[in-house]
């Protein structure tokens, strides 16, 4: 599909909920894809056909039932790993959401089961986030440094929302242990570059890590060429369910790490004082896994591989310079982050002189059915850093349009006048 091709009426058809009027005769505006995605037919439709047909537990069946599904399990991890460019689907594993991916990875640094130099943690080494991340990209972290006793660093925020590097030299050092950040932040839009600060990583030795929740529902995102040692998301964001997200990670780092759950099918053999554990991806997928979720993830990436990543990311870019054009309409408008579409995503957070966002998103949705999200978007830090308690956010995604946008400028104008 070419960009003059890109056809957003066709592709809304195939949201059920997009159609969905509600109380008082509204139509829906959903602008929180952020938060999370709204889902089409194509991923509905597998998952009901899957728990329909083919549903039963995976890798320990032998009956027709238990193959079908595990064959559908397996295939979907398949397309995940071509959809980032994994070199191998063993590199893909399944987690419930993206905060678990963090935390796993967290898990393996500075733990005794552990002896690979790489994750050795203790007193005086580093850890080095940034204040825009997203909680799931702090706590872990915080966690990891009282277990250890490691010092957690972190970049600062420019005033226009960018990372700033300017102390990249200083802040991972050979202190340095792991880097996390943010590809694309869920509050700001900003898509981050990755190369510099992934380069003073491998000087130094140390690894590194992205929370992609925000850029891999977004547009092309190929591990590979990234060339991080480990990448999250989740699937809710990206067209599919909630409860399964992803973990990729480099074959030989994760060989390296401890299993982070224990349980039925990551074992290779159990004894009572004793056990062996299975090969990634395995190892770190105790107990039923999400079996249908996986499906339904694998049926997200086959619908936004038809459109494709490319068409989906320009897109977007055409929304939000639409959109930071137009709300530069609403006196008192003050955006939180990049006032251009250069180097960020389809995100867009704001505040209204004198009104709280609370009131905002509650006027938006009585009256015009507009849905935002309100607060600190799990990034409260990161509004610490601004000196606001809350923002408005609008997050926009493959089904959004221009005349929502419209819509929620009028919005905010009716909402200026209630309070004016």
């Amino acid at each position: 599909m070419t960009q003059q091709s890109f056809d957003v009426e066709r592709i809304r058809k195939d949201f059920p909920i997009l159609t969905r009027e509600l109380p008082g005769g509204r139509p829906l505006v959903y602008l929180d894809s952020g938060n999370s995605s709204q889902k089409p037919t194509q991923v509905i439709e597998a998952m009901r056909e899957h728990m329909a047909s083919h549903y039963a537990n995976v890798g320990r069946a032998l009956h027709v039932l238990g193959s079908e599904s595990t064959e559908a399990y397996e295939d979907a991890r398949s397309k995940i790993a071509a959809f980032v460019g994994a070199p191998s689907r063993d590199e893909v594993i399944f987690t419930k959401n993206a905060s678990e991916a963090l935390n796993l990875v967290a898990y393996s640094f500075g733990n005794p089961n552990n002896t690979d130099e790489r994750f050795r943690l203790g007193p005086g080494d580093e850890i080095v986030i940034s204040e825009m991340e997203h909680h799931s990209n702090i706590v872990p972290w915080q966690l990891l440094a009282q277990r250890t006793g490691a010092t957690l660093r972190w970049f600062p925020v420019t005033d226009e929302g960018r990372l700033d590097v300017g102390g990249l030299d200083e802040l991972v050092n050979e202190r340095t242990k792991i880097v996390s950040i943010a590809h694309q932040s869920n509050v700001l839009g900003t898509v981050n570059s990755v190369s510099p600060i992934l380069a003073r990583v491998r000087q130094v030795g140390a690894l590194m890590m992205l929370d992609a929740s925000q850029s891999v529902p977004h547009q092309p995102v190929d591990v590979a060429e990234l060339g991080v040692d480990f990448v999250a998301f989740t699937g809710h964001k990206m067209l599919g369910p909630s409860g399964i997200g992803v973990l990729w990670g480099r074959r030989e780092l994760l060989d390296a790490m401890p299993p982070f759950l224990g349980g039925g099918e990551m074992i290779e053999a159990v004894w009572m004082d004793h056990s062996t554990f299975a090969p990634v991806p395995h190892k770190f997928e105790a107990g039923t896994p999400p079996i249908v979720e996986a499906v339904g993830l694998g049926a997200a990436v086959d619908y936004l591989t038809s459109i494709g990543m490319e068409e989906i990311k320009a897109h977007e870019k055409r929304l939000v310079t639409y959109a930071l054009d137009v709300l530069q309409e609403v006196p008192g408008l003050t955006v939180i982050g990049p006032r251009t579409a250069i180097a960020r995503g389809g995100t867009v957070s704001f505040t209204l002189e004198g009104i709280h966002p609370h009131d905002v998103g509650q006027i938006l949705d009585d009256v015009y059915g507009i849905a935002v999200r309100v607060g600190h978007h799990c990034a409260r830090p990161l509004h610490l850093r601004f000196g606001i308690p809350a923002t408005t956010r609008a997050s926009l995604y493959l089904y959004n349009t221009t005349a929502e946008i419209d819509a929620l400028v009028r919005g905010l104008h009716h909402v200026q006048k209630v309070f004016g």
